[in-house]
């Protein structure tokens, strides 16, 4: 999660055990850091998770309650695509990727390429 800093990240942990949406005060009494935060400090991360695209809000009386936008691997996925997509080559970002990947990266890239083939 290189596009979050060390607190957004922390954050995010929390989102994604988390069973139901939170209230910021939830979220700052679950938050593991190695400093004490402030309510505002966590408010302000949330937002900016949220304006990133990384978590969504829902109104709660005058307050928001927020969740993960999606699974760690669904938002990781959509953080790579934008990398490619952003990129002046992107055909070039996919073959360095392609010449790095394990073999079990690649059996699993195989996989998804025969499926695409034969249409499932």
């Amino acid at each position: 999660m290189a596009e979050l800093g060390r607190l957004e990240s922390a954050v995010m942990d929390v989102l994604w055990r988390a069973p139901e949406p939170v209230l910021v005060r939830d979220v700052l009494d679950a938050v593991t850091t190695d400093r004490v935060l402030a309510y505002t400090t966590v408010l302000t991360v949330l937002d900016n998770l949220h304006r990133k695209g990384w978590a969504v809000r829902e109104k709660d009386g005058k307050a928001y309650r927020y969740r993960a936008a999606g699974t760690r691997e669904e938002i990781i996925a959509r953080t790579l695509r934008r990398v490619v997509e952003t990129s002046t080559h992107p055909d070039l970002v996919l073959l360095h990727f392609a010449r790095s990947a394990s073999d079990r990266e690649l059996h699993i890239l195989r996989q998804v390429l025969d499926e695409r083939e034969s249409g499932k």
